[in-house]
């Protein structure tokens, strides 16, 4: 737009010149001293156009494009220049008055409001006290002071159109710059979220292997010491058998862990899977278990149970390889709005401050730290109390929803 608003004005200031050259021809003006007079004009307006053009936007004038300037700049001066190369060719001819049209539109331009009008009221004062045959009239005076109130509104009218195409422009770009950086910061998202995913992946892959596989395969492992110690060829084939069926489960397991699927002690609820686990652990280690159910937990969300069926397999797992203990008493109850699971032993103990936040899974204590992260998720918690020689105490805690309430897990 604006260029075109350029080549508009550019045509119509030739247009005034030629018309004013050819009626000064035609009334016998000194074609020498009109053709320099001419050249000046035209070439004075022509470094004009040709810096416009090379300025921000090919803009049509010198001066800052769609505002008025408050000052003189580069523009007011050029354009100073370009009235005193007029006023040759006015004094040459008077018939150049022609170009004062084009000079009025780029006043209120590249001139002060003041000085614009100051100046434009000065080209017009020429235009009415040239010569005029048969002396001056109220339409010789009316005619061009409307011109020139027409021209200064007309370019007023410019400016506007020229300011708005300018900040259409700029919107432009910095809605094209906003969508941008929203696809970039898109895409960061998406890359995070598909990072978080593969974490929360992994880190449900490593505790499932670790409650489900990592404990079978401990088991296979007591059995066949065990077995290797015994001399006992009846204790060997029972032993081989215990080492079979553990190893069938955890074979099984596999299956489900690698098919995302629910874990097959829950396929029959959270209490008989306990109890299937306590009786492992009795008919492996000879530690008398005992599985203790309080309230109604016969109808918990699938993901508490298998959270309180990990837990309960990492803490009898613990019993197995490190407590010695004589008894191990687990005990599901729900208590007002959560549920609890309770696994205690009578064995040797520890100390609980020797726990970490992040220790060595090639040595063990993952299983714990997994169970306490598992159960944050859920909204519950993980204590342990314990001491060397007085046993330990696993306790598990997840929140329930009630109908008509907020909550943790949920009923299903």
């Amino acid at each position: 737009m604006i260029r075109r608003l350029a080549l508009v004005q550019h045509v119509l200031f030739g247009a005034l010149v030629v018309i004013g050259v050819w009626r000064a021809l035609a009334t016998g003006a000194h074609p020498a001293a009109l053709s320099g007079a001419t050249a000046l004009l035209l070439l004075w307006y022509a470094v004009g156009a040709h810096r416009a053009a090379s300025g921000p936007g090919g803009a049509p004038h010198l001066s800052s494009v769609g505002t008025a300037p408050r000052r003189v700049g580069p523009g007011g001066w050029w354009f100073l220049g370009l009235v005193v190369c007029w006023l040759l060719t006015v004094a040459v001819s008077p018939e150049l008055i022609w170009v004062a049209f084009s000079l009025w539109l780029l006043a209120a331009h590249l001139l002060p409001l003041r000085l614009g009008v100051a100046v434009s009221v000065l080209v017009l004062a020429v235009v009415v006290l040239r010569p005029w045959p048969g002396g001056l009239t109220v339409a010789e005076v009316v005619g061009p002071a409307v011109g020139m109130v027409f021209a200064l509104a007309l370019s007023r009218g410019q400016q506007l159109l020229v300011r708005d195409g300018l900040e259409r422009e700029r919107l432009v770009a910095s809605l094209v710059a906003a969508q941008e950086e929203s696809e970039l910061l898109h895409a960061e998202l998406a890359e995070a979220q598909r990072s978080a995913g593969v974490l929360a992946e992994r880190t449900r892959l490593s505790r499932d292997i670790h409650d489900s596989l990592a404990q079978g395969f401990s088991s296979i492992l007591l059995l066949a010491r065990a077995g290797v110690a015994t001399q006992d060829a009846e204790a060997g084939r029972r032993l081989l058998t215990q080492i079979e069926t553990s190893a069938a489960d955890g074979l099984e397991e596999a299956r489900r862990v690698v098919g995302a699927l629910a874990p097959a002690p829950l396929e029959s609820g959270l209490v008989e899977a306990l109890r299937r686990l306590v009786a492992r652990v009795q008919e492996e280690t000879g530690v008398a278990g005992e599985v203790r159910v309080e309230g109604d937990v016969a109808a918990l969300p699938p993901v508490v149970e298998v959270a309180l069926l990990r837990v309960a397999q990492s803490a009898l797992a613990n019993v197995r390889q490190h407590a010695r203990a004589g008894q191990v008493v687990v005990t599901v109850a729900e208590v007002e709005d959560s549920v609890r699971l309770d696994v205690v032993d009578d064995g040797l103990g520890f100390d609980p401050a020797t726990l970490t936040e992040a220790p060595d899974v090639a040595r063990g204590g993952y299983g714990l730290r997994a169970s306490r992260q598992r159960l944050r998720e859920l909204g519950g918690g993980l204590d342990i109390e314990s001491e060397p020689g007085g046993g330990t105490a696993v306790s598990a805690s997840v929140p329930l929803a009630r109908p008509g309430g907020a909550g943790g897990a949920g009923r299903s």
